[in-house]
């Protein structure tokens, strides 16, 4: 499935998260995302912008219609996260 493939990469999730807070630059979004290598945040951004998730505004990047309804998903599976880490003894 190409969603899980593009999801699954390293830094997807991260970078689709943290555009969720509001459009960014590209140094922006590399600063919001711990420092990752230019080549990866452009490689990844390229990516979601192919699928439709995320778009170039005047402001930078930022999510499109249905890069926020994704985003919404991860809301979703922070609040079972949290539930799931409450039923889960510490490790």
């Amino acid at each position: 499935m190409v969603l899980l493939d593009v999801l699954g990469k390293r830094w997807t999730l991260r970078i689709l998260w943290e555009l969720t807070q509001g459009p960014a630059t590209f140094r922006e979004l590399q600063r919001r995302c711990d420092g990752i290598s230019p080549t990866i945040v452009n490689d990844r951004v390229r990516e979601l912008r192919e699928l439709g998730f995320v778009t170039r505004e005047a402001e930078g990047y930022g999510l499109t219609p249905i890069g926020h309804d994704l985003a919404q998903q991860f809301v979703n599976l922070e609040a079972w996260a949290n539930r799931w880490a409450e039923m889960t003894p510490e490790q």
